[in-house]
């Protein structure tokens, strides 16, 4: 028997066909209730166009409300049908009590005599595809009553053009071979095993693979290991440089930059404990999640009381301290040009000018007159900006913006006056300007008490993301010995508006010019199949010629292709309940390009009953085994056992420097393994790379 002619392959096939016709014979018509109700508005367009003024207000008031009865009849229906060329992708049969019947899958349902296909996102039915296997009996409360059964058959489809090209079931995978012709392999013919193999494998249609390592290689605790007896020369000395002046740490992603920055902390403080006291310093994050995790890891190390603090945090708290009279709330709506204009370097000049210009009184009062002033005249602003970054600005951006902040900065005034009828906002970006204006008009900025606010040592982790102003703020809070451990990498810059270009303008603008950089070229976290994806996706923008040094291989890097993100969702239920099961230390990451996705797919794993699954939001990360689901800009600093980068298609990562390196990011990530999936056609940044 040809495998064209297995009954499994002939099953589906008929199926398809049948539900192609009904689809096509049978395609969703409005009814008559919506029918009626859009001739109606028609005719009353027509009136419109006739009506004398003094009959304008009912007709429009009749108008009004018909167009809502709409509205309100179209919300109640599905406003798709399946698609005829692809309708469903995946497929189940149940038996209760000896009734069969057949149940198809897909994004959009439709329900009537000889046709079953249930979105997979919404109907509840669809829990028992996600959660029993093919044979396994069932009992799930659906609706008002108990459904008992037999999960008699459980298949994955690729339907593409409305032809049948892959089945995937527990009797193997059959699918359609370029000359047309059917092939089948066993399902143990294509799982995962080694670590040999090309740096990323293409797949169609999720192949039944598994992930997983050795249980003993993975650790309970997931927050920094003790690496004192594996700090390799380089890293040592860089942890035990001399204890005044700066230190700047260039690494790849997973070298160790922020492992080493925490172990000089510890170094500093056992070297000169009454100067490097924890409580006189701090270390200076992006997020909140690098908070949380260098809080618990700090102890560990033997620091207790150093404070860790995001730049946000950080930066509001002192902002209220030293002009309380401003208004508390931040805009959420900051225009993008906005936000890029106030965090460019530029806006240092533009300040300096300001301060030569204006003989304002050193207090409070007088830095905000500064700020208010610096957004006063707009000539001088795109003589600056535009004269010193032709390519990042024209005269309409700053025209636009200029709507922005003439707003922004009448509200304040109005504000400070006593003016409260208006709702008035500052912008995040305000705060680096407001400090930074502070100390060059009035002093340095206070601690408690109304001490000047020094640090004796300080570390700035991600620095790449944080602005040149925002960095000048932090570098004016330390003592007179100016301690500094500065770490970044370029290539994982996501925070596109930060004014960040290169090490050279960093230092230029930060007044550090001539500063050494210390560079770390081994990946200490990810396989060499990782670094190499990694590395291969920055493509010009990658920082060094040469290829950085890897310690160990491992699995390849796979690329998953999907017609629907519920299959998707259906491949990766199975996988992630098998890897939990066999190593329940694992911690797993479900990256996703957007908080939608996020959401769809939590709420699909969530009814796969995978275990420990959390939905990360607001960087709550648990730092414990289990399955995260979190937005790519969310993971910056992290480290995981096992990545899975969702949809990572040209819609979301279109061939850009941004898009580069927001696939770098996510992708070293992983420790162990790195799968890829796309519902969409995979990004362009992937082209070639291929086994």
């Amino acid at each position: 028997m040809s495998v064209a002619e297995h009954p499994i392959v002939r099953e589906e096939e008929t199926h398809l066909a049948r539900v192609r016709t009904h689809l096509l014979e049978n395609p969703v018509t409005i009814g008559a209730s919506e029918r009626e109700l859009v001739g109606e508005i028609q005719r009353l367009q027509v009136e419109l166009g006739q009506a004398k003024a003094e009959d304008m207000g009912a007709i429009l008031q009749q108008f009004d409300q018909l167009n809502a009865l709409l509205g309100q009849l179209r919300r109640g229906r599905s406003n798709e049908d399946p698609d005829p060329d692809c309708p469903y992708f995946a497929h189940m049969e149940l038996d209760e009590e000896g009734r069969r019947r057949d149940l198809f899958l897909g994004k959009v349902s439709r329900i009537e005599r000889g046709l079953r296909i249930i979105d997979w996102r919404n109907a509840p039915i669809a829990r028992l595809f996600y959660r029993y296997h093919e044979g396994e009996e069932y009992a799930e409360e659906l609706g008002d009553r108990i459904h008992e059964g037999v999960l008699l058959s459980r298949r994955t489809l690729s339907i593409a053009r409305g032809r049948l090209e892959r089945v995937d079931c527990p009797q193997g995978v059959f699918h359609r071979a370029d000359d047309g012709a059917w092939r089948r392999q066993a399902p143990t013919s294509v799982q995962l095993a080694g670590g040999a193999g090309t740096a990323l494998l293409t797949h169609r249609h999720g192949s039944r693979r598994t992930m997983g390592g050795r249980p003993d290689q993975l650790r309970a605790d997931k927050h920094l290991p003790d690496i004192a007896a594996l700090i390799d020369p380089e890293q040592f000395e860089l942890i035990s440089r001399p204890q005044s002046g700066l230190v700047v740490i260039r690494g790849i992603a997973g070298s160790g930059k922020t492992t080493v920055a925490l172990h000089r902390v510890a170094w500093l403080a056992f070297q000169d404990p009454r100067r490097f006291a924890p409580e006189r310093m701090i270390v200076v994050v992006w997020g909140r999640a690098m908070r949380d995790y260098i809080s618990k890891v700090l102890p560990s190390l033997g620091v207790e009381g150093v404070m860790v603090r995001t730049w946000a945090d950080w930066s509001r708290e002192l902002v209220k301290r030293h002009y309380p009279f401003l208004p508390r709330r931040q805009a959420e709506d900051t225009p993008e040009i906005v936000t890029r204009m106030k965090l460019h370097p530029a806006m240092l000049e533009v300040m300096e000018r300001q301060l030569q210009t204006m003989s304002n009184p050193p207090n409070a009062q007088g830095a905000l007159d500064d700020f208010l002033g610096m957004f006063m005249d707009l000539p001088r602003l795109k003589r600056l900006l535009i004269g010193r970054d032709p390519g990042s600005f024209t005269e309409a951006d700053l025209d636009r913006a200029w709507t922005w902040l003439s707003r922004q900065r009448d509200g304040l005034r109005a504000w400070v006056e006593g003016d409260r009828e208006e709702q008035v906002e500052l912008d995040a970006e305000d705060d680096a300007l407001l400090l930074r204006l502070w100390q060059r008009r009035v002093g340095p900025l206070r601690g408690k008490g109304r001490r000047p606010l020094r640090y004796g040592h300080m570390v700035v982790d991600e620095v790449q993301d944080l602005s040149p102003t925002e960095v000048r703020v932090l570098m004016e809070t330390l003592d007179k010995g100016r301690s500094m451990t500065l770490a970044g990498d370029t290539q994982q810059h996501i925070i596109a508006s930060s004014g960040f270009s290169s090490w050279g303008s960093f230092f230029g603008d930060t007044g550090l010019a001539g500063t050494e950089v210390s560079t770390l070229r081994v990946s200490y976290r990810s396989t060499h199949e990782i670094t190499t994806l990694a590395r291969r996706v920055l493509g010009d923008l990658a920082e060094d010629d040469v290829p950085p040094v890897t310690t160990r291989p491992g699995a390849p890097v796979e690329l998953f292709q999907f017609t629907d993100h519920g299959g998707c969702v259906a491949f990766l239920g199975d996988a992630l309940r098998q890897l939990l099961q066999r190593e329940p230390l694992a911690s797993v990451a479900v990256i996703t390009p957007d908080p939608t996705l996020s959401a769809l797919y939590a709420q699909g794993l969530a009814d796969a009953e995978v275990p420990r699954l959390r939905r990360v939001v607001e960087q709550t990360f648990a730092f414990a085994p289990g399955v995260e689901v979190v937005e790519v800009e969310e993971v910056k600093g992290l480290e995981f056992d096992y990545v899975v980068l969702i949809e990572v298609s040209a819609r979301y990562y279109p061939d850009d420097a941004h898009a580069r390196r927001l696939l770098h990011v996510g992708a070293t990530r992983a420790a162990h393994q790195l799968w890829l999936t796309a519902v969409g056609s995979p990004s362009p940044i992937l082209r070639g790379l291929g086994g």
